[in-house]
């Protein structure tokens, strides 16, 4: 069964956090360019590109590969925002944003995960 990816709500939030990610981490220090930055950049780029990728293999097994690799991503991604809130590059009401927003994509992935099991 194919899908199509632009259709699929979970890879449209996807989109949206990379927007949303590459905003917030415009604001970090210069010298996080290659660290925290980079890697959050990163993360949020893997997550819509899994869920697109995922929708060209010929089952549901592998798009499931592709579904449990964005969401591996996204919980790097989550750990990665609590870092910057910790170290202070984010505030308090920006990190339960983004937290709330991520948990929202994970439950999203994952359930889209156990209908393609069932």
């Amino acid at each position: 069964m194919k899908h199509n990816f632009k259709k699929l709500t979970i890879w449209q939030e996807g989109i949206e956090l990379v927007i949303e990610t590459y905003k917030m981490t415009k604001t970090f220090p210069s010298e996080e360019k290659y660290g925290l930055s980079s890697q959050l950049n990163r993360c949020s780029v893997s997550i819509p590109s899994n869920i697109a990728e995922g929708t060209s293999k010929s089952s549901d097994k592998h798009f499931k590969n592709y579904l449990e690799t964005a969401l591996g991503s996204s919980f790097e991604w989550e750990t990665q925002i609590i870092i910057a809130f910790k170290i202070g590059y984010i505030t308090e009401d920006k990190f339960k944003e983004l937290e709330n927003r991520i948990n929202k994509t994970q439950n999203m992935i994952y359930n889209f995960i156990m209908k393609l099991t069932n």
